[in-house]
């Protein structure tokens, strides 16, 4: 199965980029391979101007079941007992879930069947996520003596300290609609109406302008690990920044005279 296989891409019309992981045997595992397609395709989609939003969802029973332990568990057979392969491993997934954070594109998880471990980070580090009230979150590394302290990263960022320690010391399953409760998710839907539900989500920010979304994702990521003062003084700049911004000028305009507004993305 190639890099293609297991990660399937397509783009619409509405510049809504459907990244779908397609592992399905594996569980959708964050194997090497789907490690490398995943990063280059978001990467990529960062690049694409035809792209304006990215909904990243899965075939099969499960999201993602985390890192392929399989894999994992052969990569012991180094002199070293396997410390520079694990280490290379968490570094590219490390660098897949920043790529996602970091990406100017809004990056909208889809969620059916379970998201486990890494599977769990993943939907942590989307921008947005919809879930089906079917579906089911956990980091159940406790289990098999493995603290899930990769995917905590995640989990902390958008979940209570409770909420988080509740799941990383149990390891229980989270259901959809606690998790949405939790913040780990935005809603969860039946699942019949998932993909419809989270198109258009990702349709109405398609039809805004990708600087603004750009600028505004960028700013709110850098704020949130700042100081308050510091929060508003590098919020203030980037407001004055946006202000000056084309778009912004049109869309003010278009405000007054009760008009839609032309977007140039700049």
């Amino acid at each position: 199965m190639t890099a293609t296989d297991i990660l399937l891409s397509d783009l619409g019309d509405d510049g809504v980029l459907r990244l779908t992981l397609n592992d399905v045997a594996r569980r959708n595992a964050l194997s090497e391979a789907m490690l490398g397609a995943l990063g280059t395709s978001i990467a990529e989609a960062g690049q694409n101007p035809a792209v304006r939003v990215i909904i990243l969802a899965a075939n099969g029973p499960a999201f993602c079941a985390g890192h392929d332990l399989k894999e994992m568990t052969a990569g012991r057979t180094g002199a070293d007992g396997g410390k520079m392969y694990f280490a290379s491993v968490m570094s590219m997934c490390s660098g897949v879930m920043q790529g996602i954070v970091n990406c100017p594109k809004p990056v909208i998880a889809e969620v059916t069947g379970v998201a486990t471990a890494a599977g769990c980070q993943l939907v942590a580090s989307c921008d947005l996520a919809v879930a089906a009230d079917t579906a089911q979150f956990s980091t159940p590394g406790v289990h098999i003596g493995l603290f899930c302290s990769t995917p905590m990263v995640a989990l902390s960022r958008n979940v209570s300290a409770k909420y988080a320690m509740e799941m990383l010391l149990t390891g229980d399953m989270t259901p959809a609609t606690r998790a949405a409760e939790m913040g780990l998710v935005n809603r969860a839907v039946p699942e019949d109406m998932l993909q419809d539900a989270t198109l258009n989500m990702a349709r109405k920010i398609a039809s805004k302008s990708s600087m603004t979304l750009a600028t505004g994702k960028r700013a709110f990521y850098a704020q949130r690990e700042m100081p308050l003062a510091e929060a508003y003084d590098y919020a203030s700049q980037v407001m004055v920044d946006n202000m000056l911004a084309r778009d912004a000028e049109e869309g003010i305009g278009a405000f007054i005279e009760k008009r839609a507004p032309q977007w140039q993305d700049v």
